[in-house]
C-alpha cells in the first residue's frame, strides 16, 4: 500500500508495487511522480530524508536534506536581500523569506541515487519514465494544489521564471488549470538515465548554482561537488512497548517527536488533550539555542532523550514482505527561483524562521539544516506496525505525534488517525481545529486560536498501517492536502 498527497502519486508508487518492485521503489517512483503532481512542494531542487526498516535488518535513515551553501565563498560576498513573503493561512499568518539567497544546496537527486543503489530493484530510467511523461503532459491543479498556490502567490509571482511556469498569461494556475514543464521533464529524464552526477558535480548543477550565483546566491561549486546523502542510524523511542523510528540529528524533528512520546508513555493510554499539548510544550521547550548548536554533535540525540525522559510531502509505502519505506521531501515554500532549461524551482530553505532560529546565513557551509521533517516507523513484535510522516513546517511534529496516539492507543484505522481534529503548540498559544475540546485547554489556562475549519496549516499525514498477527493495511490520506491512499 502506498500513502501519498496526491492521487497520481500514490498510483505511481501502487503501480511499481504490483509489477514486483519493492518498497523503496514504489517510494522512489512517487517521489518522481510528485515532483509534478505537488511542484509546489518538492521538485529537484528540494531535500528530505528516507527511512528504510525490514525487521529484522537494521533500519537506515538517509539523510539528503537541504544543507547551508557558503563553501570557498569569498568572505566579503554579501547575500542578496530576501524578499518576506506574508503567506495567509486563514487563522494564521506566516511569514516566508524568498529569493536566491533563500536557496540552500540541494539533496533531493542524490538521495534518489543512493537509496536506488541500496535497494532498489527496477531500473531508476523505468522509475522515471512516467514522471517525465507526465511533465510534458501536464497536470491538472486539484482543490488542494490549487490553494497551496493561491496563498503562496506572492512567492510564485516574484520573478518573471517563476510568473512564466505558475502564472501562465498572468494569471496564477487555479483548479483544473494544468501544470506543464517540459524542462521539468527532460530533468527528470535525465536523473533516471545518469543519476544524480549532473546535477552536482555536472551542467545541471553548474546551469542552476551560476543563475543563483549572478544575483546574489551563496550555493558554489564546492558546495555541489561536497554533498552527498548520509546513511544514519535512526532515533530510537519506546512507546507502549513498541520501537519509535524517526530522524537523528542533525535533524529536529525526529528528536523533539521522541521526547514527546517518552512522557506521554510515562501515562495512561489513551492521553487527554491537554497531556499532548503538555508534551508539545516540553518538547519545544527543549528546542534552545543550545539545542540547536548541539545537534550537530554526535551523540546529542541519546544525551537529551536521557536527560529529559530519564510548503513538503509526505510518502509511505509497505511492501508484500513487511518491509517499509517512509520518505519526507520538502521544498520549503520555494524560493521563487525557476532556472531556464531545467524546470527546476530552488528551494528557500535558508529563508525559513523555523529552520534558521539563531538567524540567517549563520549556519556553518556544509551543514545540514536542523528540519522538522520526520519520517516515521513504528515497529511492534510482530514487525512494521505504521509508517507515518507529515508536511507541514513547525507543525510536522504535532501532526506525526498525534497520528501516532489515533493509531496506537486509541486503535483507529490510519485514516481516522488522520481525519481526527489536531492542535498545535506554538509561541505559547493552542491553535486547534473544530472538535477538539477547547474547553479543556482553556480551563487548564491555555490560550486558544480557534480554526473555523481543518487547514492544511496542521499539517499533511500520511500513513500506511499494517495490522499485527495478520498482516493486512489500511492506509490514510491526509484530506487537507488532498491526500489518498493506494492498495496494490
Amino acid at each position: 500500500m502506498v500513502a501519498a498527497g496526491h492521487p497520481l502519486t500514490a498510483r505511481a508508487g501502487a503501480r511499481v508495487l504490483r509489477a514486483g518492485g519493492n518498497a523503496v521503489d514504489a517510494a522512489l517512483a512517487a517521489m518522481l511522480t510528485s515532483w509534478v503532481a505537488e511542484p509546489l512542494l518538492t521538485g529537484p531542487g528540494a531535500g528530505g530524508y528516507l527511512l528504510h526498516a525490514a525487521p529484522p535488518e537494521e533500519p537506515v535513515l538517509l539523510d539528503f536534506f537541504v544543507s547551508a551553501p557558503g563553501a570557498g565563498l569569498d568572505p566579503l560576498h554579501r547575500p542578496a536581500p530576501m524578499l518576506p513573503v506574508d503567506v495567509d493561512f486563514g487563522d494564521a499568518h506566516q511569514i516566508f523569506n524568498v529569493g536566491p539567497a533563500s536557496c540552500g544546496t540541494w539533496g533531493t537527486p542524490a538521495g534518489i541515487e543512493a537509496a536506488h543503489a541500496r535497494w532498489g530493484s527496477v531500473p531508476l530510467a523505468e522509475l522515471a519514465a512516467p514522471a517525465a511523461a507526465l511533465a510534458r503532459e501536464g497536470v491538472p491543479l486539484g482543490p488542494e494544489q490549487a490553494y497551496v498556490a493561491e496563498i503562496l502567490q506572492g512567492i510564485l509571482v516574484s520573478t518573471p521564471e517563476s510568473r512564466a511556469l505558475f502564472a501562465p498569461g498572468g494569471a496564477l494556475l487555479r483548479a483544473g488549470d494544468a501544470f506543464v514543464c517540459p524542462e521539468l521533464g527532460d530533468t527528470i529524464e535525465r536523473l533516471g538515465a545518469e543519476g544524480a552526477a549532473p546535477f552536482y558535480a555536472g551542467d545541471v548543477g553548474t546551469r542552476v548554482r551560476t543563475w543563483l550565483a549572478e544575483r546574489g546566491g551563496c550555493v558554489t561549486e564546492r558546495d555541489l561537488v561536497g554533498y552527498a546523502a548520509t546513511p544514519l542510524r535512526p532515533v530510537q523511542a519506546t512507546y507502549r512497548t513498541r520501537t519509535v523510528l524517526s530522524p537523528p540529528p542533525p535533524n529536529a524533528g525526529g528528536v523533539l517527536i521522541a521526547l514527546a512520546l517518552g512522557l506521554l508513555d510515562r501515562a495512561p493510554a489513551p492521553p487527554s488533550v491537554t497531556a499532548i499539548v503538555d508534551a508539545m510544550e516540553a518538547a519545544q521547550r527543549a528546542r534552545t539555542d543550545d539545542f540547536v548548536d548541539g545537534l550537530a554533535v554526535p551523540g546529542f540525540a541519546d544525551r537529551l532523550l536521557a536527560s529529559r525522559l530519564g510548503s513538503t510531502t509526505h510518502i509511505s509505502v509497505v511492501d508484500r514482505d513487511g518491509r517499509a519505506c517512509s520518505v519526507t521531501c520538502s521544498n520549503g515554500e520555494g524560493s521563487g527561483i525557476v532556472v531556464p532549461g531545467t524546470g527546476i524551482h530552488v528551494n528557500n530553505m535558508m529563508g525559513e524562521d523555523d529552520l534558521n532560529p539563531l538567524g540567517f546565513h549563520l549556519y556553518p557551509p556544509g551543514r545540514r539544516l536542523p528540519s522538522m521533517m520526520a519520517p516515521t516507523v513504528v515497529v511492534g513484535p510482530d514487525g512494521v506496525e505504521l509508517v507515518v510522516g507529515s508536511a507541514g513546517s513547525n507543525r510536522i511534529r504535532s501532526a506525526v505525534l498525534q497520528t501516532i496516539v489515533g493509531v496506537i492507543d486509541h486503535g483507529w484505522p490510519a485514516q481516522r488517525a488522520i481525519d481526527a481534529p489536531r492542535v498545535h503548540l506554538e509561541d505559547g498559544t493552542v491553535f486547534a481545529e473544530p472538535g477538539v475540546d477547547v474547553a479543556a485547554l482553556r480551563e487548564a489556562g491555555r490560550s486558544v486560536t480557534e480554526f473555523r475549519a481543518p487547514n492544511l496549516f496542521f499539517g499533511g499525514v500520511q500513513a500506511v498501517e499494517r495490522v499485527p498477527g495478520t498482516g493486512d493495511m489500511s492506509g490514510g490520506g491526509d484530506p487537507r492536502r488532498g491526500g489518498v491512499a493506494v492498495a496494490a
